[in-house]
């Protein structure tokens, strides 16, 4: 019988700030294809920007984690904010998005249309108030312990499924298919008083709660749940999204916002019940020897972890890496892209002549998939392969893993399944949204969506999964 549990516990110092960065109402806002509305019109939740800061006991390990409710931000931009916050902060810096498709999305490509003109400036003083909290963020930290556990959440659902009587895959609720119900969380606590500092969520799901028919700047479900455990916690709470190319709520794509409220508090309640479970800082589960009573009973007791363990809790080490992932081979052109666009464009005003509300949308829709597909096919460096860029850091118990894109489920199955006494952190759609999906090589050439528009070869998961696999662990030792 095993008579230790162990909790995957971290200790550093650790500091929190938070800011609303909820665009101006009327913004461009469209982020589906099918919508017929540009701006927004009004503000469901506010969208939000937590920022947490790490830094190695002896000052030379160093990280700061921004997440911040947008869906997608330019590759260019992203960069922005990071070089703003290099003024400051440390360069090992993590920009994760919660992929929130309520936010709209926030390019400066879409400046010329309705709304559009508001997006530079607003991207403007998200940086600015990126590098106010870094400074913020900075400057509160306190010497803490972060404890790591686990729940579980049914709110996440397989997106990949064939239609029957379409006979082809639509991306929407697969009832078979499987999908990860991990909620990994860390609650972070202060050293000597014992107060919350803040909480981490890390899930996987396309917060795709809300989609064409919402006109309201949202976080999704990611706002409620933030509200379950910050109104218990008292504390900031900070939302990362994990592998989810191919995870989706199972009831999505509406334009209610009660059920993203819904959606959210779901998620949030249990987090929150992994929180509550989580022992005191510092200790270890250990069976304490049988005790005569009406039975024969088995004792437990939390006991203090030695100063050996303390010290390997507060051990530090970070990397980055760069893999080339070749490109597909049916990677479309340019020209062929613009031709598309032009053609669903001239269909959609001679369906505007005609009144057909359905025609128009369907066409919008298409015409908005060769926009996006330019957006693709410019973010993509020459050559035959894409440099696709991963950051780990391993603190003490805790492994967090930074990439960008939008990766396939059994990407974090694989590592938690090979590494099962470490907390690990996926944190996706994290510096960059490019090379866009990133899936399964098994799902390639069935005309599912994710790999329809994926820029990266079969086998590029794959891949990924074996590098980092290593990368935890060299950082393991």
């Amino acid at each position: 019988m095993k008579t230790r549990v162990e909790t995957p516990q971290s200790r550093c110092q650790v500091g929190f700030a938070r800011a609303d960065i909820t665009p101006p109402v009327g913004i461009y806002h469209r982020m589906w294809g099918a919508a017929l509305h540009d701006r927004a019109t009004g503000v469901h939740r506010p969208l939000t920007a937590t920022a947490m800061y790490l830094e190695q006991h002896d000052g030379t390990g160093r990280l700061l984690v921004f997440g911040l409710d947008h869906c997608i931000l330019d590759g260019a931009e992203i960069e922005s904010i990071r070089n703003r916050i290099a003024e400051i902060a440390p360069r090992d810096i993590a920009v994760s998005l919660s992929h929130t498709h309520g936010s709209g999305w926030m390019s400066r490509t879409r400046s010329s249309l309705p709304g559009g003109d508001l997006i530079g400036p607003y991207l403007d003083q998200l940086a600015d108030v990126c590098s106010n909290l870094a400074m913020q963020a900075t400057e509160v930290a306190r010497d803490a312990t972060i404890l790591y556990g686990y729940a579980r959440c049914a709110l996440a659902a397989q997106r990949d499924t064939w239609d029957e009587n379409a006979k082809h895959f639509v991306c929407g609720f697969n009832t078979e298919g499987p999908a990860d119900d991990t909620v990994l969380v860390a609650k972070i606590i202060a050293d000597g008083t014992g107060d919350t500092l803040g909480t981490v969520v890390n899930y996987a799901c396309h917060p795709t709660t809300l989609a064409w028919e919402n006109t309201l700047l949202s976080p999704d479900y990611v706002g409620a749940m933030r509200e379950v455990i910050e109104t218990s916690t008292a504390a900031p709470c900070l939302f990362i999204q994990g592998a989810s190319g191919d995870l989706g709520p199972r009831d999505g794509y509406v334009g209610d916002t009660r059920v993203a409220d819904r959606n959210g508090r779901q998620l949030g309640f249990a987090a929150l019940s992994a929180l509550e479970a989580l022992p005191a800082p510092n200790t270890a589960f250990e069976y304490a020897g049988p005790v005569v009573s009406g039975a024969i009973l088995g004792t437990w007791k939390h006991c203090a972890v030695s100063a050996d363990e303390r010290t390997r809790n507060a051990a530090w080490s970070a990397s980055q890496v760069v893999v080339q992932l070749p490109y597909r081979l049916t990677l479309p052109t340019v020209e062929a892209t613009k031709a598309e666009l032009a053609r669903w464009e001239a269909e959609e005003a001679l369906a505007r002549k005609a009144n057909d509300e359905a025609r128009v949308s369907e066409c919008r829709a298409l015409a908005e998939q060769m926009m996006r597909q330019l957006t693709r096919l410019a973010a993509m460096p020459p050559g035959k392969s894409y440099p696709y860029r991963i950051a780990l850091s391993r603190i003490g118990g805790g492994v967090w893993v930074f990439c960008p894109g939008e990766l396939y489920q059994v990407f974090q199955t694989t590592l938690r399944a090979r590494f099962p006494d470490v907390a690990l952190v996926i944190s996706t759609v994290t510096n960059d949204w490019q090379p866009g999906y990133l899936p399964s090589a098994s799902s390639y050439d069935y005309g599912i969506y994710q790999e329809i528009i994926a820029a990266v070869a079969p086998g590029s998961l794959e891949t990924v999964i074996e590098v980092v696999s290593r990368e935890v662990k060299a950082l393991l030792g």
